[in-house]
This record gives structure tokens, sequence and C-alpha cells, in this order.
């Protein structure tokens, strides 16, 4: 029973790091935003979705990579791990997922 409890605590604070990741990659995506700024969106909205103590242990940045066809993507990464409560499984279960979106590009 609480494999399957830590089973569902993890897949549910993976999903809400996914779409904070999004979330601050959107942000980050805006005209004249610094991808720093996705990346503290994104902490904001993982202490929202998942609580700050939770929150504290993933560690998110913000950046700026070329994607398909020389198009700018606004990347925002979270990375960091959670405690199992059930000692067989280790120590920690790993979480790294990544938020992706096109730049906006400011035309004269």
């Amino acid at each position: 029973m609480l494999a399957i409890a830590q089973l569902a605590v993890y897949l549910y604070v993976r999903n809400v790091a996914v779409a904070s990741a999004a979330e601050g990659a959107r942000h980050a995506a805006n005209a004249d935003v610094d991808p720093a700024d996705g990346a503290a969106r994104a902490t904001d909205t993982l202490a929202r979705g998942i609580g700050a103590e939770t929150a504290a242990r993933l560690r998110c940045t913000g950046g700026v990579e070329e994607g398909p066809e020389g198009l700018q993507l606004s990347t925002v990464r979270c990375v960091g791990a959670l405690p199992v409560f059930f000692a067989p499984f280790g120590g920690l279960l790993p979480v790294d997922v990544a938020g992706h979106a096109v730049e906006e590009q400011v035309t004269p």
C-alpha cells in the first residue's frame, strides 16, 4: 500500500513540475523577458502546486536554446530529488523535467 502511495505522490509532483516548467518557459518566451524570470515563475508555480518545502527540493533554471530551423526556444529545466517514505525503494527519487516555448521576436 505504501508503494502505491509513493508512486502516486511521485507522479503528482512530477506532473506539477512539468506544468510549472512549461509555464515558466511560456513566460520567458515573451518579448524582452529574461530566461531567469521564467525560472522564477516556474519556482513560484511549483511552490503553489506542491508546497514550498517540497518545491525547495527542485531547482529551476532558465535558458535559451536553438530549435529546429533556427528558432530560438526559451527553456526552463527543473531538477532535484524527492525523499522516499518507503525505505526499500532507497533514499531519493530523481525529478528532471523541462519546458520549451518559441521566443517572440520583436520586429521594428
